[in-house]
């Protein structure tokens, strides 16, 4: 999020191919690291995201802004910080200061340096190259705290223009801060203001988590207007699963200048893929956006509609956060059970085991033209957790298929089927997640029923 917005400035192209193909690394001790596309703090315990941003740059002396949000639920908080260059410095000291409360409040920190937003668009905006200059020189304050922090170099380091060496700049920037002696696991925001509209980042993830030594780069995606069907969600978050890639959603919001996130698919599908996600904003956003206020001037205890729904609604933070395992080697239960996949058990008689609830799927006509159509089917758990799913349906009007993603799809004719891919298949209760494609029609376009079959 800059500090103030730009509006992206193309649409989304919805159905791409990305293969990427890496190593996988073994676990660091010493702190965070990656492995199998997923996130692990220095216990070796999986970690996953949930929390929240907070411009520590511009609002220095609300210090009190971690415990709320650590109270609220929050395991995580994303944390503004500037280089100097485009406004004032944050210090080693104040760097160490940060850090010491979020450890305080058993909080994971991810640090970023806001001044590289909107590089090659926006009037000021440092380079890459520059931020990796400033964490150097503050590297006293994060040496010895791999297991608390997290190294975000820059902060959507391009806008609309220039982002197309995106990939060589990240890579350089990941290669110096290795040699510069910094072990922590790093982030990566996408080009385009965070939201990667040009596929630049998904295209050359594998690339660049080649490119680090350690093979400890996380990639973050930023969600704004362009996130504005479930579609678009699914399918840029579940190439990197497919591919092996760690993703986190680094911001998102319930609505924005440039369009209307699809915020309950960003929740809903975060929580059933084990997707990290830190919602923007703790609260001082300005410039037009202040309706993203997660609390009124820093308030707590005036949560705004949007605040509202990411701590306390359904798949947000108190449902869904577990605190990391090095904060006194526990993890407590979160305010309200988390949407996890719980395994049925025995009766306390000692009857059978209760067979699953099943699922259902609706179908959906996205989009229309003549002759082509975009299609999407939701799939939604019933009163118990499922660890796969199959729909079918059969098309009355001679309609088929040509693409689709976030499902295999196959079909004897008109009788079409499409399964679960291995990353959303495990659904807890109650919870939902969708798959589209592309098809053509003629003459009619009539939705067919849908059956779905739970495994």
């Amino acid at each position: 999020m800059k500090k103030l917005l730009s509006v992206a400035g193309a649409a989304l192209l919805t159905v791409l191919a990305a293969v990427f193909a890496f190593g996988q690394p073994a676990h660091a001790a010493a702190g965070f690291s990656v492995a199998g596309g997923k996130l692990y703090d220095a216990n070796g315990t999986e970690f996953v995201m949930r929390g929240v941003n907070h411009a520590h740059t511009w609002y220095p002396q609300r210090t009190s802004s971690f415990a709320n949000i650590k109270a609220l639920g929050a395991n995580t908080v994303r944390v503004v910080l500037a280089s100097g260059d485009r406004w004032t410095k944050n210090s080693a000291a104040d760097v160490a200061n940060v850090i010491s409360l979020c450890k305080a409040n058993r909080l994971i920190c991810v640090l970023e340096v806001h001044d590289t937003t909107g590089y090659g668009e926006q009037s000021g905006a440092i380079t890459l190259d520059r931020a990796v200059d400033y964490w150097l020189s503050i590297a006293s304050a994060l040496q010895g705290q791999e297991k608390y922090v997290i190294v975000n170099i820059g902060n959507e380091p391009y806008g609309n223009q220039g982002y197309g060496t995106w990939a060589t700049d990240t890579a350089n920037a990941i290669k110096r801060l290795r040699s510069g002696g910094l072990t922590h696991t790093i982030m990566v925001d996408a080009p385009n203001w965070g939201q990667d509209w040009s596929f630049t980042m998904r295209d050359n993830a594998g690339s660049v988590f080649a490119a680090d030594p350690q093979k400890n780069t996380v990639f973050s995606i930023h969600m704004y207007g362009v996130f504005d069907t479930a579609a678009e969600i699914t399918d840029y978050l579940g190439r990197f699963r497919t591919a092996g890639l760690p993703i986190v959603v680094g911001e998102f919001g319930f609505n924005h200048s440039d369009g209307n996130p699809d915020e309950d698919t960003i929740l809903a599908y975060s929580q059933a893929n084990g997707i990290g996600y830190l919602g923007w904003s703790w609260s001082g956003n300005g410039g037009g956006v202040e309706y993203l206020d997660m609390v009124t001037n820093f308030d707590p205890n005036q949560l705004t509609s949007w605040g509202q729904r990411i701590f306390n609604g359904a798949n947000g933070i108190k449902a869904t956060a577990r605190e990391a395992s090095v904060f006194a080697g526990t993890s407590p239960s979160p305010t309200t059970s988390p949407t996890t996949s719980p395994s049925p058990t025995t009766s306390p008689t000692g009857g059978p085991t209760p067979p699953p609830a099943g699922c259902t799927a609706s179908y959906t006509i996205v989009n229309s033209w003549q002759g082509g159509f975009q299609g999407e089917v939701k799939v939604t758990a019933g009163a118990a957790a499922i660890t796969g799913w199959t729909t079918k349906w059969t098309f009355a009007n001679g309609q088929t298929v040509s693409q689709s993603w976030n499902a295999t799809v196959s079909n004897s004719g008109s009788a079409y089927t499409a399964r679960n891919v291995d990353y959303n298949g495990r659904l807890a209760a109650g919870s939902s997640t969708s798959f589209g494609f592309i098809g053509s029609w003629n003459g009619s376009n009539a939705v067919p029923a849908v059956t779905c079959t739970a495994s």
